[in-house]
């Protein structure tokens, strides 16, 4: 069972169910470590005050916000405790909603939300009733010294919780249109449109999509601890605005006769950006990256 990020209560009318959340989502990276380049020896980051002039412990740290430029007011961690809001233990369901009503633009981080033991009927109810209606439910969840706007809606065997941004941070979308070459589109131009979107339709499948660049990290870590070396991506060139539209779809439609269908489509893409390994260095080169022995003092 996946770690709990938190533990409450959700309430819905007069029905209240025991819940956890637990993260639904998140992203893995290659990781690398900062490292004195004349001997490969991992570097230390320490905490230095400079009117002190001294490094200092973690445990000498407090939080502080700057009200001016070089002057704080100091909040400690019991004082944040103070003032969280109910939501930090009890999660209320304040509205429900249809789900195609909210934009996706809102949306932030992805949980799983699922019952204790005592909290099991109800939340079937809930997650059925949700599925048959089509609507999803507004709350609010306190959690990591921040207040959610959250939204909950069913998915396969349970409820999905959405953390959202709030109205004030989304920025405003920049005019990437203008009205006036709308008004211009040919009739026969979306036509070609229409029939070029239809070429490429296919159903959504995320189980085909890889992250080739971190593949490609992994790729060049094992090429180098074996000595080898690896294939150069051929970088794209910058493609020239069509002169004439109308040919440019037609040439485009025409292309997709006898290609490849969706998931072989998308795999032959993503291969374009795979690398290789290729010969082998010297094994001094091949070493190279290993960590030295520490220098002798003068």
């Amino acid at each position: 069972m996946p770690a709990s990020v938190w533990t409450g209560y959700l309430t819905f009318g007069l029905i209240s169910m025991p819940v956890r959340l637990s993260s639904g989502a998140r992203g893995t990276r290659i990781s690398f470590h900062m490292l004195h380049r004349q001997d490969n020896t991992r570097v230390k980051q320490q905490l230095y005050c400079p009117a002190d002039g001294k490094v200092i412990e973690r445990s000498e740290i407090v939080k502080g916000y700057e009200f001016r430029k070089g002057e704080y007011v100091v909040i400690e961690p019991e004082e944040i405790k103070k003032i969280e809001p109910k939501t930090a233990k009890s999660m209320e369901i304040l509205e429900f909603v249809k789900q195609d009503e909210i934009d996706p633009v809102y949306f932030e981080s992805s949980y799983y939300l699922a019952p204790d033991e005592a909290g099991e009927k109800p939340y079937a109810l809930l997650s059925h009733a949700m599925e048959e209606t089509g609507y999803v439910a507004v709350a609010k969840l306190s959690m990591h010294n921040r207040e959610y706007t959250v939204f909950l809606r069913p998915y396969k065997h349970g409820l999905m919780l959405h953390t959202m941004f709030y109205e004030n941070e989304i920025r405003e979308a920049p005019a990437a249109i203008d009205k006036d070459q709308k008004e211009t589109l040919k009739d026969g131009e979306v036509k070609v449109a229409h029939q070029l979107i239809q070429a490429l339709a296919a159903e959504w499948d995320p189980a085909k999509y890889r992250d080739t660049f971190e593949e490609n990290v992994k790729t060049l870590i094992k090429a180098r601890m074996e000595g080898g070396e690896v294939t150069a991506i051929e970088k794209a060139k910058k493609p020239a605005a069509p002169t004439d539209l109308m040919a440019a779809l037609r040439q485009s439609l025409a292309a997709m006769d006898g290609k490849k269908k969706g998931s072989q489509r998308v795999e032959a893409a993503q291969k374009e950006s795979e690398i290789e390994i290729r010969g082998k260095k010297s094994e001094t080169k091949a070493v190279a990256a290993r960590k030295k022995p520490p220098r002798k003092a003068a």
